[in-house]
C-alpha cells in the first residue's frame, strides 16, 4: 500500500536477501507482496558448485527460468522415479507440489534464476529442507534410519543448512549411466529461448511455454515479453490465471484496471515485479529507449487471453456505434483485427 492505494509493483531486487555459503535468495510472497494473492516468486543467485540443499514444498509447484550461469538439478517423484538435468540461460524447469528436489551452480560464474510458485502464500515456513528433517527427529530414529552410528549422526548439520557450498559436478559422470547427451527437452526442462517467437513488425516478440509444450507443467504457464521502444502489449485480460511479472531489462509503464472507476498505473525498471490479478485489464508500454524484456508466468498450465483488439473487431459495426456513442465514420478506424504488441 502506497498513499492507502494498492500497488501493482514489488522492487525484489532491491531487497534486502538471505545469503548462505555460495547463495543468496530474495522473495516475495503476498506476505511482502499483498495484491500477489495467487503466485509467489524468487530471485536466486548460486556460486559454482553451491547448491539450494534437497527440499520439497508443501504448498505450491515450481516454475524456474534461467537469466544467467548454468545450473543442475535433480528431482525424486512418488513412483521412486529420479531425473538429473541441466539448464542454461533462457531454460525452464517445473517441479510438482511435494517432489524433493535440489539446485546446484554448475559455473562457470554465477547463475541467477528466477523461481514463480503457483500460490501467493508460498514461504519458507512451508518449505522442507533435508538437513532440517533429520535433525528434528531423536538421533536413535536418524541412525535406524541412515543405518549409521549415534556418533555418525552427530555429524550431521545440527540445523537447517539451506544452502551448501560443494564441489563443481562433473556432468560427464552424473550423465554416463542415464544417457550419452543431455537431451534439449526433457521431462522437467524445457528451452523456452530456444522457441521460435510470436513476432509483431517494430513491435516485440512472444515466446510461450504451456502445458501444451511443457506436459509436466500443469499448474503453469510462462512467457517472454520483448517489446521495443514505445510499443504497447495492448489492453487485455486474462481470464483463468493471475500473472506475476519479472522486468528482466528496460523501463516499462502499467496500468491494472480494477473495475468500476478503479485503475492503478505504475512504473517499472528491472529487477522489479508487477501482478495482475485474474480477469483484471491491463498493459505494458515500453517507456525507455531499449528494448524492455519480461518473465511472465500464470498460475494455469493453459494460456488464454482476451485482446481489446480482437473484441472489438469481432463485434458488428453498428454495435459498436451504440456501445460508444460515435459515428460510423470513427468505428471504422478502431483495429478491424487483433494487434496483440501495437508498435509507436
Amino acid at each position: 500500500m502506497e498513499n492507502g492505494t494498492l500497488s501493482f509493483k514489488y522492487q525484489l531486487e532491491k531487497k534486502e536477501p538471505r545469503s548462505g555459503p555460495g547463495g543468496i535468495t530474495r522473495g516475495a510472497s503476498v506476505h511482502e507482496f499483498p495484491v500477489s494473492t495467487g503466485i509467489a516468486g524468487v530471485s536466486m543467485r548460486l556460486e559454482p558448485g553451491a547448491m539450494r540443499e534437497l527440499h520439497w514444498h508443501a504448498n505450491a509447484a515450481e516454475w524456474a527460468y534461467v537469466l544467467t550461469g548454468h545450473c543442475r538439478t535433480t528431482i525424486i517423484h512418488p513412483d521412486g522415479s529420479s531425473y538429473i538435468d541441466t539448464f542454461g540461460p533462457g531454460d525452464t524447469w517445473y517441479f510438482p507440489k511435494g517432489y524433493g528436489h535440489s539446485i546446484q551452480g554448475i559455473g562457470p560464474g554465477e547463475c541467477h534464476f528466477i523461481l514463480i510458485f503457483d500460490n501467493g502464500d508460498f514461504s519458507e515456513d512451508h518449505t522442507f529442507s533435508i538437513t532440517d528433517f533429520i535433525r528434528s527427529v531423536p538421533r536413535e530414529i536418524a541412525a535406524q534410519n541412515l543405518g549409521i552410528s549415534l556418533e555418525e549422526v552427530d555429524q550431521l548439520p545440527k540445523k537447517e543448512v539451506y544452502f551448501a557450498q560443494g564441489e563443481v559436478p562433473d556432468d560427464a559422470s552424473v550423465f554416463s549411466a542415464q544417457r550419452s547427451v543431455p537431451e534439449l527437452t526433457s521431462r522437467h526442462r524445457y528451452p523456452l529461448d530456444a522457441q521460435q517467437p510470436r513476432r509483431v513488425p517494430g513491435g516485440g516478440t512472444q515466446k510461450l511455454v504451456t502445458s501444451a509444450e511443457f506436459p509436466i507443467s500443469t499448474t503453469m504457464s510462462g512467457s517472454i515479453i520483448e517489446l521495443q521502444p514505445g510499443a504497447l502489449r495492448e489492453m487485455h485480460w486474462h481470464p483463468n490465471a493471475d500473472e506475476w511479472q519479472y522486468y528482466i531489462s528496460g523501463r516499462a509503464e502499467m496500468t491494472v484496471f480494477l473495475a468500476e472507476g478503479k485503475a492503478v498505473t505504475e512504473q517499472f525498471e528491472s529487477g522489479d515485479v508487477g501482478y495482475v490479478p485474474m480477469g483484471a485489464g491491463h498493459y505494458i508500454k515500453n517507456t525507455g529507449v531499449e528494448v524492455c524484456r519480461v518473465l511472465i508466468g500464470f498460475n494455469s498450465g493453459h494460456y488464454e487471453a482476451i485482446d481489446l483488439s480482437e473484441w472489438l473487431a469481432k463485434n458488428p459495426d453498428v454495435l459498436l456505434q451504440g456501445n460508444f456513442g460515435i459515428g460510423k465514420g470513427l468505428v471504422e478506424k478502431l483495429p478491424a483485427q487483433k494487434l496483440f504488441i501495437k508498435p509507436e
